[in-house]
């Protein structure tokens, strides 16, 4: 019998070593990440609500489903801020660290957003600048404070559009080029909406994923 319990032990121990990194829960306070891939579209996101049922699907395969997620975009028209869609705080990454209190603390000089805090959903590192291929470009749609523009569209057709237009992006390094080159959410435009024009300018159709 005690063979055979032991056997079994074995077993179950092995089975769960070979399970995949993709297959192990994040950690519970999880509250925000980029996400690990994009729809494959660019910017086309499938609007508002396609963005945030891509956020609800990866959170759930790492077992954060239980949870309200919401992209951090903006839309141009009927002027939706990306600031007003994700709850009032904390966020923590994947590991369970706080990257921010509140809006106020996101949206200032105090967050801890970086490189190694900004992880997507299974807790890996974003490749940034330096690293190949460059990916720190996240669709945000905002300007610094988190506000939509007034003036035109820099949310690639309110993220409908994989082809002409424009979309606002941040640095989750916070480093490279741009008119603000450190900002996590305003950095500058990409050079189009496709997939292609993402990667680039440094991206791969990334963006900010926040629980309520």
């Amino acid at each position: 019998m005690n063979k055979l319990l032991l056997l079994l032990t074995s077993v179950a121990l092995c089975t769960l070593a070979l399970q995949p990194a993709s297959a192990q829960n994040a950690d519970e306070k999880m509250s925000f990440f980029i996400t690990s891939a994009g729809p494959g579209k660019g910017a086309d996101l499938g609007g508002l609500a396609g963005a945030d049922a891509h956020c609800q699907s990866l959170a759930k395969a790492v077992g954060a489903g239980n949870r309200t997620w919401r992209a951090y975009l903006s839309i141009s028209a009927p002027g939706v801020n990306a600031r007003d869609r994700i709850g009032s705080g904390p966020w923590h990454n994947a590991r369970g660290v706080r990257v921010a209190e509140n809006i106020a603390d996101l949206h200032s000089d105090n967050n801890k957003l970086g490189k190694q805090t900004s992880l997507n959903e299974k807790g890996g590192v974003v490749n940034g600048g330096g690293d190949s291929p460059n990916q720190h470009d996240i669709l945000t749609g905002t300007e610094a404070d988190g506000s939509a523009f007034e003036d035109d569209d820099h949310t690639c057709g309110n993220w409908t559009s994989s082809g002409e237009g424009s979309a606002q992006v941040g640095h989750h390094d916070r480093q490279g080029g741009g008119s603000a080159p450190t900002s996590w959410n305003a950095a500058h435009g990409s050079r189009g909406c496709s997939q292609a024009d993402l990667q680039g300018t440094g991206g791969n159709g990334y963006f900010y994923c926040f629980a309520e």
